[in-house]
């Protein structure tokens, strides 16, 4: 955040403060109210006790000024990049900022500009102040204080809201106005002001019975309710009505709409080389009620009654859910004869924030032909307008990019004629729960789809002529349309560009992300994943660096616990919000991958964001969790074996809970590759007991499994436990292994007089015996020698080797 940007204070809605569109912590919710005392009264001064008496009203703490103070402090230091200052007068304090930069001095403005201004124009001014509002004023805040402003607020509001329907009756929009009005007088049944405006809608609508009727009922309303009569003014309109008073005709200046407005065809265009996705097609068929396939329930979109049918395409950033939605929508037009309703929520935007709903509310209900002046101002309003006029109507609204449940359920149509296709990077439950919507998430292409959509960037005989470099760069893009696409474009325009130098810029996992930049913003990956990762809750953005450092392919539960030095029940919930994130895939077995290029991502962040020594504690952490459970596993699946003593579990390593050989068989199936990737790290980092023990666990590991070819690897495994300077070297011996040995690395250096030399077992020699004996027995499976050694020599020296052995004390 730059010193000195653009600052804007919001309190029509939650209390905030953002400066060039980036928002300012403010702290909790007293804090804030602090805050919102001083923007209420901006550029005056506040007396400290009106300040203690907004904030805690009857209930002040004991020493409230010195509490007052720190949350000054706080807020000083927060606004110190807006230039916002706050300053000590004589008994209070002022905050100094432009009056145009708080909306509710901001709407309070153009209100009263309005007011003096010429019809058209203060329409405008109207619309303009209205969009100001984002909920109730200051949200969150519960104070007597704040509940007054709020009723002080919606009183103005609904001044100006009866005044733009006067100005909209005077332009001659009563067709326009008429729903907006009804709504607003179902809500305020005693507003004599709208009652007289709905009336003389009614009337210039052709409709003088109703406008008769509904002063009939409002009058026994009044009567019922406030033993008042009508005020004159309204029962002059009400006689002038019975009359028939030409005067009260459209003003002769303004035309009445003659003609209905035509269907909204707002989708993109169709999207250029979509490939694949067959089957997530069939799947919207089935769901949406398509051409090629009947609807999962009732008779898809058209059908009498029953519930919307709502479908949530979900994936990662980039994975094609936009380009899934648009191809789908325009296979379907005809189905749709209606009209299509499409917006970006822009729920992940690198540039902007997420759209209101009332704004998508707004701008569907001019495309569906209401007048600027007849949208109501209020949300509820606006819901029950746009969802009579859907009512019966085949419509397709396609909402891209949402950022949550709550961003799409205003926009959902009452009419189960209407369909709803919703593209978001998070899963959007609660719209699955509560409206019934239809989840579809979204995977990579498959490898065969991808090589597909390259070719349609690139000419066949550019790819034929590099077909590892093509295999490279498919591989490194993991299946990611997106990033597919930026291949493609970067090597399109420059067409004597070699394929192998692009795949060597992807090859460096340092370098790749900047390689999968176009030069513009949104084909840029890095940037796609920052919207991502700004959404996330600082607890899961710190889970997800951790993650993307562990080793191996996955991760089980207890292995991300100990990276994370967590509880086990927290690092749950997190995984689960990262899963919703689309961050982090939960396979059926309950392990946790990260697609390749989310971890490299995540793991730059982790570079940036985390001190080196953080990292390797965390790492340490789970590089401790595998050789525990290895341990425990191996005592399950050989017992009665010497293994030495365990380490004790430092803080925060959380152990595996292996209770028999065969959850200790299923462990070591499912760990397998992150064995050999924890091991090889170990190694790196020079955590050398660390290393050896998990070297050994994999030899038990690879030898009692069913793949022959695994057990050369085996012995080298046995020999790897041995080279640690910290293990003893006993865990060679014959008595605990079948005696495996392997080539390459761990080979025996040269012969000597009295056998080969192991440098790693040093002067153990019963782990020389079983090393040569291994070695002879690989040797034999092999049906040859291990770099010139016969088996029968192996056995000869191992039995030499036999002879030093000392007789065991009885």
């Amino acid at each position: 955040m730059r010193v000195g940007g653009r600052v804007e204070f919001r309190v029509l809605g939650a209390v905030e403060a953002l400066v060039d569109g980036e928002p300012v912590q403010l702290g909790h919710a007293r804090q804030r109210s602090v805050l919102a005392v001083l923007l209420a009264e901006a550029n005056g001064l506040v007396p400290v006790g009106r300040l203690v008496d907004r904030v805690w009203a009857e209930h002040p703490p004991r020493q409230a000024r010195d509490t007052l103070y720190g949350y000054l402090y706080r807020l000083r230091r927060a606004l110190a990049a807006a230039d916002v200052v706050i300053t000590r007068g004589p008994g209070g304090y002022t905050l100094a900022v432009e009056e145009q930069a708080v909306d509710l001095h901001r709407f309070r403005h153009l209100v009263a500009k309005a007011r003096s201004a010429a019809d058209a124009d203060a329409l405008v001014l109207l619309s303009e102040a209205f969009a100001l509002w984002r909920g109730d004023p200051f949200t969150g805040l519960d104070t007597p204080w704040a509940d007054d402003q709020r009723r002080t607020l919606e009183r103005e509001r609904w001044c100006a809201e009866l005044d733009r329907n006067d100005i909209g009756l005077r332009l001659g929009d009563h067709h326009a106005l008429l729903p907006a009005m009804t709504a607003m007088a179902a809500r305020h049944d005693l507003d004599e002001r709208l009652a007289g405006q709905l009336m003389l809608a009614l009337h210039r609508c052709g409709r003088p019975a109703e406008a008769l009727d509904h002063y009939r009922q409002f009058r026994c309303r009044l009567a019922e309710q406030l033993g008042a009569d009508p005020r004159p003014d309204l029962q002059r309109l009400h006689q002038r009505i019975l009359d028939g008073d030409p005067r009260l005709a459209t003003p002769a200046r303004v035309a009445p709409q003659s003609s209905a407005p035509p269907a909204p065809r707002q989708l993109p265009g169709l999207p250029a080389r979509f490939t694949g996705r067959a089957a997530e097609l069939g799947r919207l068929d089935a769901v949406l009620g398509g051409a090629s396939g009947g609807p999962e329930w009732g008779s898809g979109p058209g059908r009498g009654s029953g519930p919307v049918a709502v479908a949530v395409v979900g994936g990662v950033g980039g994975v094609g859910k936009t380009w899934l939605a648009l191809r789908w929508a325009h296979e379907n037009l005809d189905r749709f004869p209606d009209g299509q309703l499409f917006v970006n929520l822009r729920g992940y935007d690198a540039r902007e924030r997420p759209v209101a709903p009332t704004a998508v509310l707004r701008s569907f209900l001019h495309a569906l032909g209401v007048a600027p002046t007849a949208v109501p101002s209020d949300v509820d309003s606006q819901v029950g307008l746009y969802r009579s006029l859907l009512a019966e109507r085949r419509v397709l609204v396609v909402l891209d990019n949402a950022a949550d449940s709550e961003q799409v359920r205003p926009l959902l149509p009452g009419s189960p004629s209407c369909a709803v296709l919703v593209t978001s990077r998070r899963r959007l439950t609660a719209l699955a729960t509560t409206q019934g919507a239809r989840l579809l998430e979204l995977d990579p292409l498959t490898p065969a789809e991808s090589r597909t959509l390259l070719a349609g960037h690139l000419d066949q005989a550019r790819m034929l002529a590099e077909p590892e470099a093509v295999a490279e760069l498919l591989d490194r893009c993991a299946g990611l349309p997106l990033a597919i696409g930026i291949v493609a474009a970067r090597t399109a325009t420059r067409p004597d560009f070699p394929l192998a130098a692009l795949a060597a810029e992807l090859r460096d996992g340092a370098t790749r992300l900047d390689a999968l930049d176009a030069g513009e913003l949104g084909v840029d990956l890095r940037s796609v994943f920052d919207s991502s990762w700004r959404a996330l809750e600082p607890d899961s953005a710190d889970l997800l660096r951790l993650v993307a450092l562990a080793p191996g392919p996955d991760i089980g539960l207890p292995a991300v616990a100990s990276l994370a030095a967590l509880p086990v029940r927290r690092v749950r919930s997190l995984l689960a919000n990262l899963a919703n994130a689309h961050l982090v895939q939960q396979s059926a077995s309950g392990r946790y991958r990260v697609h390749d290029l989310v971890r490299l991502y995540a793991a730059e962040r982790a570079q940036d964001d985390l001190r080196a020594d953080l990292r390797t504690a965390a790492l340490r952490r789970v590089v401790d969790h595998y050789v525990h459970a290895a341990t425990a596993g191996v005592r399950l699946l050989a017992p009665g074996q010497p293994w030495g003593e365990d380490d004790p579990l430092a803080p925060g390593v959380w152990p595996e809970r292996l209770t028999s050989p065969s959850a200790a068989r299923a462990w070591f199936d499912a760990e397998r590759r992150c064995l050999t990737a924890v091991r090889k790290l170990a190694a790196e980092r020079g955590w050398h007991r660390a290393a050896s023990r998990l070297a050994w666990a994999e030899s038990v590991d690879r030898w009692r499994g069913e793949n022959r070819h695994d057990r050369p690897v085996a012995g080298r495994l046995v020999l790897a436990s041995g080279r640690s300077d910290e293990e003893p070297a006993s865990l060679c011996r014959p008595g605990r292994f079948p005696g495996h040995a392997g080539a390459h690395p761990f080979l025996p250096v040269g012969s000597g007089e009295n056998g080969l030399e192991f440098p790693c077992l040093g002067q153990d020699h019963c782990g020389q015996t079983g090393a040569h004996r291994g070695l002879a027995a690989l040797c034999a499976q092999q049906r040859g020698s291990q770099h010139g050694v016969q088996p029968v020599r192996c056995v000869r020296f191992g039995l030499m080797v036999v002879r030093h052995i000392p007789e065991p004390r009885r």
